[in-house]
């Protein structure tokens, strides 16, 4: 059996780029998602999966922290759709001070990720919750769609979130070195990008996922908070 390999991007430097952050709140510039709008979302994405299995694709944090039940996973792909940290926050893992970037699904290549299966009953309820977490404005719900994906057993249809995201907060085909600088910096009430980073390549890992741009990315993300925190790295490497 191969040895997993060595991340660049150790829990160490993750832990350096951790601060302490209130919450701002929901940005004023968004529309908030009632929570009759919720419900209702979440009734309709049911009704589509048509009394078939629903199965939730994931591609970055759902894989590590779901926040919901789930009867089965495989590994799968998403072709025609790649991930991407084109999503521009200033809260959650960002602030206004030093604004964040998060993944979201861009068009082009393939993306190999999760894909979850909801319990057969109550499920209304269960993508409620994911919607809730994973959406808080009105014009981002164009952003959760039914996506084909190709797993162990075959094709099938799956949820996805922030899938063609469009609109001022989408940064598309930003420099990796840009990326990396971003992530090594930004820090919200949810955490750190480079703990968001850190945690998504690590257990993409452990379902046996290479992700060669996001590899390249933890190391250009450990290579930034190096050059940051020199000074309380350097003794440790003693």
């Amino acid at each position: 059996m191969p040895q997993p390999r060595k991340m660049s991007l150790t829990p160490d430097m993750v832990a350096l780029c951790h601060r302490d952050i209130a919450d701002p709140g929901p940005d004023g510039r968004w529309t908030a998602i009632s929570d009759e709008q919720y419900r209702d979302l979440a009734v309709a994405l049911e009704r589509e999966s048509h009394g078939e299995p629903l199965w939730v694709f994931a591609y970055g944090s759902l894989i590590w922290k779901p926040e919901f039940e789930a009867t089965d996973r495989q590994r799968a792909t998403a072709f025609g759709w790649h991930r991407s940290f084109c999503l521009h926050i200033n809260r959650w893992r960002g602030s206004h001070d030093q604004p964040g970037l998060m993944m979201a699904l861009e068009r082009g290549g393939r993306c190999d990720g999760v894909i979850y299966r909801l319990p057969d009953n109550d499920r209304a309820a269960q993508i409620e919750r994911m919607l809730r977490r994973e959406v808080s404005a009105v014009e981002n719900i164009d952003a959760v769609r039914w996506i084909s994906v190709k797993s162990e057993n075959g094709p099938c249809r799956a949820l996805g979130f922030w899938v063609g995201a469009t609109g001022e907060r989408i940064r598309s085909r930003l420099p990796l070195d840009e990326v990396a600088g971003v992530l090594a910096r930004a820090c919200g009430h949810f955490g750190s990008g480079a703990e968001y980073l850190y945690n998504t390549v690590s257990h993409l890992e452990d379902f046996g996922i290479h992700d060669r741009n996001l590899w390249r990315l933890q190391q250009l993300v450990a290579e930034e908070i190096r050059s940051i925190h020199r000074q309380t790295l350097e003794p440790q490497a003693r």
